[in-house]
């Protein structure tokens, strides 16, 4: 696998400063010349007519932008010659002005300027969701993260594709999903995970391989079509791998079956409700006050208001565990609740959680 060094302070800083350095030069001529217009035509003023810099640089001011407020003083020969000068110096400025606003619209420079604010704000976005794809199922997976308020970034090369996304209120980072150079400017290192959802397995598989390759630890989810693709991506370092039509498929039976319980997760979908699983210690010293001791015991529900759905143990699931359930090493608990209700669970069970894993596919390690 291919590893990146990230950029340090002094990288980032040279970087910024030839970003402003492109914005900035090309208004360092006219600024100049207005510069030396406005200092000469005051230097002119104190020298013929006396005044103080006070009001020759008013006299100035009022000569080049044609206000006409009327003369500081009634004006020599000489001062009035001074008045021509700024005025033709103030048309040459105008003409030059107008001139290279015109040239940088020609040249692009407009839609490099909103580049570079554009990944300005990329460098500012954390704890987002990277989407790569943005076709059928990439929109059903934007809408459904934009309703939760979960910042997303979908990354498309496609211009049709990418102004669908604009139109949704995405941002979106016009580029090949494939390079390490474009997930590293997506931010791989802040987000919380990546969504492989490609048209292509193939696109997918190399999505994954360098996501893996550049950061260990982030969650990745696969969109594949096939069985053998799904191997493929899993071994390549996907954490999830999910195929539409087997998920389509698994969905319509459950709606046929179970429709209250597919009423129900959709409905927890759309609330502040989460699904947290809290993977506690196999270390016996870390767990020391919580080994042996039951729900009843820690009385989590009364504490906290988040409820125990199930507790998996190796490949045993206890599902609505009773008071007299005890918590040992190496379990894990399926809590539900608010965030504020999950965030005082953790509390409680303070160094012996390992590790949490929400349904919104965020993962924490202590």
């Amino acid at each position: 696998m291919r590893s990146r060094r990230r950029p340090g302070a002094s990288a980032r800083h040279r970087i910024r400063l030839r970003h402003l350095t492109l914005i900035a030069k090309p208004w360092l001529l006219p600024v100049m010349a207005l510069t030396v217009l406005v200092l000469g035509g005051a230097l002119g003023y104190r020298i013929t007519e006396g005044w103080d810099w006070g009001d020759c640089l008013w006299m100035v001011l009022i000569t080049i932008s044609t206000i006409g407020y009327g003369e500081v003083e009634p004006l020599s020969q000489a001062g009035r010659l001074v008045t021509v000068l700024i005025i033709a110096g103030g048309l040459l400025v105008v003409q030059l002005s107008i001139q290279r606003v015109l040239g940088l619209s020609e040249s692009g420079y407009f839609r490099q300027v909103r580049e570079l604010r554009f990944r300005r704000m990329l460098r500012r976005m954390h704890n987002h969701v990277i989407l790569c794809g943005y076709g059928r199922i990439g929109r059903e997976i934007g809408e459904q993260l934009r309703r939760d308020q979960v910042p997303v970034l979908v990354v498309e090369l496609d211009p049709a594709r990418k102004a669908a996304a604009e139109q949704c209120g995405l941002k979106v980072l016009q580029a090949d999903a494939t390079l390490d150079e474009t997930l590293l400017e997506a931010g791989l290192h802040r987000c919380r995970s990546l969504v492989a959802a490609l048209p292509s397995n193939a696109a997918n598989l190399y999505v994954i391989l360098s996501a893996r390759g550049l950061e260990k630890t982030c969650r990745l989810i696969a969109r594949a079509d096939s069985e053998e693709a799904a191997a493929k991506l899993e071994l390549a370092g996907a954490s999830v791998v999910v195929s539409p039509y087997v998920a389509g498929g698994r969905m319509m039976a459950a709606t046929a079956l179970r429709p209250l319980a597919v009423d129900f997760v959709d409905l927890l979908a759309g609330s502040d409700c989460e699904i947290e699983e809290f993977r506690l210690s196999k270390d016996p010293l870390v767990m020391s006050h919580l080994a042996g001791r039951s729900l009843a015991d820690l009385d989590l529900a009364r504490r906290t208001g988040a409820m125990v759905l199930a507790i998996r143990e190796n490949t045993t699931l206890t599902a609505n565990p009773s008071g007299a359930m005890t918590l040992a090493p190496g379990q894990m608990l399926v809590v539900m609740g608010s965030q504020q209700q999950l965030q005082d669970l953790r509390r409680i069970l303070g160094d012996g959680v390992d590790a949490v894993e929400t349904m919104s596919g965020i993962s924490t390690s202590n």
